[in-house]
C-alpha cells in the first residue's frame, strides 16, 4: 500500500519528465473518433495534390505518412494507382480507410514545396492545440498561382527557336521554330485548361507546331527545313512523366511506374500522329535528317 501511494504522490513528476515519444503516445489516446476523419482527409489531400502537380510515388507516400503520424495517428498505411490513391489512418486500433480519385494536372514544383513545408511545419510543431485547423488552413491557403499563358508561350518558343539555331539552323529557321513553338504552346494550354483530352491535346499542338514548321519546306525558307519541324515539336516531350515512372519503378512501386510509363508513351504516340497529320496534309514526301 505504501509503494502505491508513493507511486500516486510522484505520478505528476514522471508525466512532467515523459519523453517526446511517450507524450505523443498519451496525446493519441485523446484523438476522438470525428478527429481522426479529418487527420485521414488531410492526410489523402496532401497525397491528392503531390500525385496530380508531379510528385513521384516515393515522395507521395512519405510525406503522407509524416503529416499522419505528426497529428497523432499511431500508423498511416498508403496505397497508390496509377489515378487513385487509398489510405489509412490506423489510431488506437480505431482503422479509418479511404480513396480518391486523381486529376491530372500541369507540373507545379512551387506547389510540391509549399506542400513539404507544411508537413515539416507540422512535425516541427509543438503545441497541438488547434493542430489540425492550423495545417488545414495551411493546405487551403496554398499559393497555386502560375505564369499567364502568354509568357510560358513565349519562353517555350524561346527555348525551341534556341534549340534549332544551336542545330545549326540559319536565323529565319530560328524565327519559324519560334512562332511554331509559342503558338503550340498556347494551343496546348488552351485545350487543356478545358480539359480536353491529354492525348487530343497533344496530337492537336504536334499538328499546328508541325504545319507552322514545314512552312519552310513550302517557302524555301532557311537552310534546312527539317530543322524547323524537329525543333518545333520539343515541347511535347513528357520529360519529367518519363523520370518519374522510371524512378517509380527503380523504388518498388512497379504498378504506377508501369502505368505512367505506358502514358508517356502513348503521349508521345500521339504526337508522332500529329506530326504525320500534318506531313501527310502538306503533301511532304520526306522528311528527316
Amino acid at each position: 500500500m505504501a509503494d502505491i501511494v508513493c507511486a500516486s504522490a510522484f505520478r505528476p513528476f514522471i508525466i512532467a519528465y515523459q519523453s517526446p515519444t511517450n507524450l505523443r503516445i498519451s496525446l493519441m489516446t485523446s484523438i476522438s473518433y470525428v478527429k481522426q476523419q479529418r487527420i485521414t482527409r488531410l492526410c489523402v489531400r496532401c497525397g491528392l495534390l503531390l500525385m496530380q502537380y508531379g510528385a513521384e510515388s516515393a515522395v507521395v507516400v512519405d510525406l503522407s505518412k509524416r503529416l499522419g503520424l505528426a497529428l497523432g495517428m499511431n500508423s498511416v498505411e498508403c496505397s497508390l494507382n496509377f489515378n487513385a490513391i487509398t489510405l489509412t489512418t490506423i489510431c488506437d486500433e480505431r482503422c479509418i480507410t479511404t480513396t480518391r480519385d486523381t486529376i491530372n494536372q500541369s507540373i507545379n514544383v512551387n506547389l510540391l514545396v509549399q506542400i513539404q513545408q507544411i508537413v515539416n511545419k507540422t512535425e516541427a510543431t509543438i503545441d497541438h492545440n488547434d493542430l489540425i485547423d492550423r495545417t488545414t488552413l495551411a493546405f487551403d491557403e496554398l499559393d497555386k498561382t502560375v505564369y499567364p499563358t502568354w509568357l510560358v508561350s513565349i519562353f517555350v518558343g524561346a527555348s525551341c527557336a534556341a534549340f534549332a539555331y544551336l542545330n545549326g539552323g540559319s536565323w529565319s529557321i530560328t524565327a519559324v521554330t519560334f512562332i511554331a513553338g509559342m503558338v503550340a504552346m498556347f494551343t496546348r494550354i488552351y485545350l487543356s485548361k478545358h480539359h480536353f483530352n491529354p492525348f487530343i491535346t497533344v496530337i492537336v499542338t504536334a499538328f499546328i507546331a508541325s504545319l507552322i514548321g514545314a512552312t519552310t519546306y513550302y517557302f524555301d525558307i532557311g537552310n534546312n527545313a527539317d530543322i524547323a519541324v524537329a525543333s518545333s515539336v520539343l515541347l511535347l516531350i513528357p520529360s519529367f512523366p518519363l523520370i518519374n515512372s522510371l524512378s517509380d519503378i527503380l523504388k518498388g512501386y512497379v504498378n504506377i511506374g508501369v502505368g505512367r510509363a505506358v502514358f508517356t508513351y502513348m503521349l508521345t504516340l500521339s504526337a508522332c500522329v500529329g506530326i504525320v497529320m500534318a506531313l501527310v496534309l502538306l503533301r511532304i514526301q520526306h522528311w528527316g535528317f
